[in-house]
């Protein structure tokens, strides 16, 4: 979770994490709502909530989850948040219909097999990732971002813990505060991600 003063550091955090969900006000210093909406190539859900009702036509036709017209009640506010939790819980399965056993990456010269079941780490670093493997010390090293990797992988089998981990949730054998533990790897949880690792654990 990002709180942000206005449209700039949102871009920022945006750029840097995976976001699902922007509550947004129009009025804002430098770029309004409208124009943070419109210059976003990829958009997350978002919820506008402003003093304004002239502006619900132009946000619903950018295809905003929700329209909120302060002042906001706590039934509405909350209303709108299950409203994109629910979006949110059809989009994971429209996107994960029936996640591959197996697929192919780019990797010394050649295209390379990878089992899902063999994964056990994925390790983000710019323009590539480090696939690591229970069959082999070695890790794939391959030309791809961490969002596609993701994109692949079953949300029931693998859990993204950072900008730059996701991690098999069956290898994981311990979770601290901060951390996960695969054996005696200690893997780092990023605060964007701790929702995910509350899930996991039930807490």
């Amino acid at each position: 979770m990002a709180r942000c003063n206005n449209a700039f550091e949102a871009m920022e955090v945006i750029k840097k994490e995976t976001v699902d969900l922007v509550l947004l006000d129009i009025q804002m210093p430098g770029l309004t709502g409208l124009q943070f909406i419109q210059s976003m190539p990829e958009k997350p859900m978002i919820v506008l909530i402003t003093a304004y009702e002239k502006y619900a036509l132009e946000g619903f036709n950018l295809d905003v989850t929700d329209y909120l017209v302060k002042p906001v009640s706590l039934e509405r506010f909350v209303k709108a948040c299950n409203k994109a939790y629910e979006l949110h819980l059809l989009k994971k399965k429209d996107k994960h219909p029936a996640s591959p056993d197996f697929f192919f990456v780019n990797a010394d010269y050649s295209l390379l097999k990878v089992n899902v079941a063999d994964i056990v780490w994925i390790e983000g670093m710019r323009d590539y990732i480090k696939i690591h493997l229970k069959s082999s010390n070695k890790p794939i090293v391959t030309r791809m971002g961490m969002k596609h990797i993701e994109d692949q992988l079953s949300p029931d089998k693998f859990i993204r813990i950072h900008k730059s981990y996701i991690v098999s949730v069956s290898s994981i054998t311990a979770v601290r505060k901060n951390s996960v533990f695969i054996d005696t790897l200690e893997l780092p949880v990023s605060d964007a991600y701790k929702s995910a690792i509350d899930d996991l654990t039930g807490k």
